[in-house]
């Protein structure tokens, strides 16, 4: 049996266990060989074709376990207003001036990304200087963490928003000496999201497509949508079924369905959805539709995650906002877990995560046990020891975002402090204690780019420069499978990718410089130069795959 292509020349990371190897041949989608050239070569045949590597490095492609890739597709269309650009209020209030001069009166200006951290001012711009700027539009401008937003009063009116509505469950209206300052808190945002107009599904089609070009050239062949169904209902399940049938569906999707009593959960299985890996030999196979996400609480850098001990009175003190009362959150996890979808619970704070990690024990059953579903804690930010030993054994799985040390760190010692920081995150103690932290970047609330995600995690490093718990780092090696294994094995495909072995599916990524090599620094200049998913490139930075030509020998 002949391979399709061979690639060498440089180091190929094979896994955290496995090591590196000189070289990898692809057949028919999956992993032929790998090992030494010597071994691999066996496998060249007069038709196989050679990709040089150049002392570049390949691995298995990235896996972005925790995302929202609608979201992120279709804030690529909104205001950018991330703090990478955007540091200033006048900076904000000149974006959405100039984007409701090109928008038809009294339709949405939508913005996404400001960090009021990270602005000149040091809060949140209020309804009062949106409405300076844009009286006409309904303005709604989303924080990076997407927990809270700043509305102006044409959008408060329209969902009628004044000084007596009250705050919903689980959700706050921000008021100041009675007055409505236009923050709107966790499920608060509700009322204003449900009264936009939902894009078409040739709008989210397109979305979805960018959002996948995007990724692919960062090298990841696996991803996610957390939360789907949060911002146009069932429509957005036709979305990504269209988008794999019609082959603009880029990477392999876990799918994870909305299912705060707003989302689709009910619908979904009236409809016959049932949690599964995939559906066989159809469209379906790029889709896995298998777990349930239900918010327990919101962000540390925007004082809604929910914690034991107060946020500093410096920061404005408080403990964080619970989405349900435990009983109401007790009920749904039991209620998902029998109909036996995955648990993808959001919980940050460590009051939070306590509350998710009992209502996951009380759902275990002598008939339905947790062991072996791989339910999981998204984010689980600040979890304590006896938490990380419950889950250890409950087979409950961290999926942490990193990044959020990268872009939040500096934050979250204002909120919190220097010592409950340092110990966030803490992706060393969850290797040395046994559990597969799936990296991830929970884009569009951080960057996708994975590469500062990479350094965060091998230097611990903010992006200011802040070192915050240095017991923490990992190795590249350590941070690598974290971005590729972990995150297959809580999509249970690690038999399937995550490494690259005989067998495997052929999802690979080629790196402009080998990251294991350099300095910790070079991380962050690298990019990704190809990447293929089941042997087939959907990305190519250089045009190698079209420029092959010739035989192997």
């Amino acid at each position: 049996m002949s391979a399709e292509f061979l690639i060498s020349g440089g180091r190929i990371f094979r896994g955290l266990n496995s090591g590196f190897a000189e070289a990898v041949s692809v057949k028919d989608g999956r992993v032929l060989a790998v090992g030494t050239l010597d071994e691999v070569g066996q496998t060249v045949g007069a038709g196989t074709r050679r990709i040089d590597l150049g002392g570049r490095v390949a691995t298995p492609a990235l896996n972005e376990a925790h995302m929202h890739l609608l979201a992120y597709g279709l804030g690529l269309s909104q205001v950018n207003l991330r703090a990478e650009e955007v540091r200033s209020l006048d900076e904000v209030l000149k974006r959405i001036a100039a984007a409701a001069r090109n928008t038809p009166k009294g339709q949405w200006v939508l913005g996404r990304g400001y960090d009021h951290g990270e602005l000149d001012i040091g809060r949140h711009p209020t309804a009062e200087e949106l409405d300076r700027v844009s009286p006409d539009h309904p303005v709604f401008i989303v924080r990076t963490c997407g927990h809270v937003g700043v509305a102006n009063t044409a959008a408060m009116t329209l969902a009628g928003v004044n000084h007596n509505t009250p705050n919903p469950e689980g959700g706050a209206i921000e008021r100041k000496g009675g007055k409505l300052t236009g923050l709107f808190q966790e499920r608060a945002m509700r009322l204003l999201r449900d009264i936009m107009p939902p894009p078409a599904e040739s709008q989210m089609v397109d979305a979805i497509e960018l959002a996948g070009r995007n990724l692919a050239a960062l090298g990841f062949a696996s991803a996610s949508d957390m939360n789907v169904g949060m911002t146009a209902g069932m429509a957005e399940i036709g979305a990504f079924r269209r988008a794999a049938a019609e082959q603009r569906l880029q990477q392999r999707m876990w799918q994870v369905l909305a299912g705060n009593p707003e989302g689709i959960a009910r619908q979904a299985w009236e409809s016959g959805l049932r949690p599964g890996i995939a559906a066989g030999a159809t469209a379906e196979e790029m889709l896995a539709w298998g777990g349930m996400k239900v918010f327990g609480d919101g962000s540390a850098g925007g004082l809604t995650a929910a914690f034991f001990d107060p946020y500093l009175e410096s920061a404005g003190g408080g403990t964080g906002i619970f989405c349900f009362p435990d009983a109401a959150m007790h009920e749904m996890l039991g209620h998902y877990h029998r109909q036996g979808w995955q648990l993808d619970i959001h919980a940050i704070g460590d009051a939070a995560i306590e509350q998710v990690l009992i209502g996951m024990e009380m759902a275990d059953t002598p008939e339905a046990p947790i062991l072996g579903r791989r339910h999981r804690i998204e984010h689980c930010g600040f979890v304590n020891r006896d938490q990380r030993r419950r889950m250890l054994k409950g087979g409950v799985l961290p999926v942490p975002q990193p990044s959020f040390m990268w872009e939040f760190g500096d934050l979250y010692v204002t909120n919190l402090g220097r010592e409950r920081t340092e110990n966030a995150y803490p992706m060393r103690t969850w290797l040395h204690e046994g559990h597969h932290p799936a990296a991830s970047t929970d884009s569009p609330v951080c960057s996708v780019n994975p590469f500062p995600n990479l350094y965060t995690m091998v230097t611990r490093k903010t992006g200011k420069g802040t070192v915050l718990g240095a017991g923490e780092t990992l190795t590249v090696e350590e941070a690598m499978h974290c971005y590729t294994w972990c995150g297959a094995y809580t999509q249970f495909a690690e038999t399937e990718r995550g490494t690259l072995e005989p067998g495997m599916q052929a999802d690979i990524a080629i790196f402009s410089r080998d990251l294991f090599a350099g300095e910790a620094d070079d991380i962050l200049r690298t990019q990704a130069d190809m990447t293929f998913r089941g042997g087939v490139p959907i990305f190519d930075r250089h045009g190698e795959a079209a420029a092959l030509a010739g035989v192997a020998d």
